[in-house]
């Protein structure tokens, strides 16, 4: 929608303020504080004809055919079509409606129930109240609100104007309530971590900075609960989660946002394995709720959640590399195997500062987005995450597994590290990264290191993106189109 379209005009805004003075001159107040409606318009859907209701909601249609017009009022969770006659209201106040009210308003109706001739439930009122005034009105309501700028800039205005984006933005929160549940009824205790942090840790990103004035010092703004929540378990809490808004200064894109939500839970005395299942089953729960099948289709593609794959990253890698990763130390070798084959060129990867950059790099340059069906990677090379136990059988190996669906990553789980001696040393490794100019690498945190002196049992936990699960399980193609009210510049 162009500029001029959704600019108010000074004609318009004078006569809907003439509008308002009107109201007030015969009601006293325009804006009102209350109306007790009986039932939602979702409820009274339910309603046999001839019940008597009190609705509520905004005007997004009106048709007068002389002494008789047609409405439809709105709220989140639907429409509901209401019919008003001069006989019935009076004819002063069927005048003062079809003068006054305008689409964009809300109003209040009182009457009954009934079914039109076309069979479409409709409310006959026999009394109305005008609630609130809207000074500015709503987009053509025949086209629509298609401008993607003003969309996400006026969110409103495109969940009232287009269904498709209500449904998305309702089903998204709904799913996240479902999680909750699923969680809750699983013996989790939802748990809340400081956003403002000392050392933001426990992923591989870069930081907000932001000045506290008390303190006079910087904090970072999270990029993950997972140390905090992994402490509170070392505390005696056995299952935490927290449904945790991150903040992770990098690019953007339609799968990338700086503030994004996930959900981050913790098991003490489980394994990867344990939560393997324990995530599967969440989603196949969550995905049931929302679509009531697990054969959904995402922008054009058709994705069966009934089953997923297993694929060995390690051996998937070695298979592409042509050696095995697992026997190399040092990123500058590596890096020129890659180039003396010829499967990169060196300036497209000498920035990339360690084996786990690296080899991620390549991961989601050539591999990744080939993963369209769900599919469980498991088996990553030990310098991949620092935070993830060592694997019992060959120390080069973690206990981590990812899930991916439709070339993104919805969540990535492992076994944690409880071996404070190991932890230090891998923070260690990471400080000598960061030094070496790797911009993405774990930032150490002593404390943690310190509580993990003090003995935590045996732990595994998850982390899963909220929005890019919801974007797929509500086939939308940006994360923008599954959060609110985004970020916008």
């Amino acid at each position: 929608m162009s500029e001029n379209a959704t600019t108010m005009s000074t004609n318009e805004l004078t006569a809907r303020l003439q509008k308002a003075e009107n109201i007030r001159a015969r009601d006293g107040v325009v804006w009102k504080d209350k109306f007790d409606r009986t039932h939602t318009i979702a409820e009274s859907r339910e309603l046999a004809d001839g019940t008597a209701v009190k609705l509520c909601g905004r005007v997004t249609a009106l048709r007068w055919l002389g002494k008789l017009m047609f409405g439809r009022i709105y709220d989140i969770n639907g429409e509901i079509q209401f019919s008003m006659s001069r006989e019935e209201l009076g004819e002063e106040n069927y005048k003062f409606m079809k003068a006054n009210v305008d689409m964009g308003d809300f109003i209040g109706i009182t009457g009954e129930l009934y079914h039109t001739t076309a069979g479409e439930l409709t409310v006959r009122v026999s009394q109305y109240e005008i609630l609130a005034k809207a000074l500015r009105p709503l987009p053509e309501k025949f086209h629509g609100l298609t401008d993607m700028e003003t969309r996400y800039r006026q969110r409103y205005l495109d969940i009232i104007s287009n269904p498709e984006s209500r449904a998305a933005l309702l089903g998204r929160f709904k799913m996240t309530q479902h999680l909750r549940d699923f969680m809750n009824d699983h013996g989790f205790l939802e748990i809340e971590t400081p956003i403002m942090q000392n050392i933001a840790s426990g992923a591989a990103a870069r930081p907000f900075t932001t000045h506290h004035n008390a303190l006079d010092a910087d904090f970072q703004l999270r990029i993950s609960p997972e140390l905090f929540l992994k402490m509170a378990i070392g505390a005696g809490f056995d299952r935490v989660y927290e449904v945790a808004k991150d903040f992770r200064n990098e690019g953007m894109d339609a799968m990338h946002l700086q503030e994004f939500t996930m959900i981050e839970w913790y098991a003490a005395y489980w394994d990867y394995k344990r939560n393997i299942e324990f995530t599967w089953a969440l989603v196949q729960d969550l995905i049931m709720r929302a679509r009531g099948t697990l054969q959904i289709e995402y922008q054009g593609t058709k994705l069966d959640f009934s089953k997923y794959e297993m694929i060995d990253y390690t051996a998937k890698m070695n298979e592409f590399f042509g050696c095995n990763i697992l026997d190399f130390d040092d990123v500058d070798v590596l890096r020129q195997k890659l180039v003396d084959e010829g499967m990169f060129p060196m300036d497209e990867l000498e920035d990339l500062k360690s084996l786990a950059t690296l080899v991620d790099y390549v991961y989601k340059r050539k591999i990744r987005d080939k993963i369209v069906q769900p599919t469980i990677l498991y088996n990553y090379p030990t310098y991949m995450v620092p935070l993830a136990r060592h694997n019992n059988d060959d120390d080069r190996r973690l206990d981590m597994y990812q899930l991916l669906v439709a070339g993104g990553e919805l969540c990535k789980g492992y076994s944690e590290l409880v071996n404070p001696i190991q932890q230090a040393k891998a923070f260690e490794d990471q400080a000598k990264s960061i030094e070496g100019g790797e911009q993405e690498a774990f930032n150490p945190d002593n404390d943690f290191v310190r509580a993990m002196e003090h003995g935590f049992p045996p732990i595994s936990g998850v982390g899963m993106g909220i929005d890019r699960l919801a974007a797929i399980v509500f086939d939308q193609p940006t994360l923008r189109d599954v959060i609110l009210f985004p970020i916008m510049k």
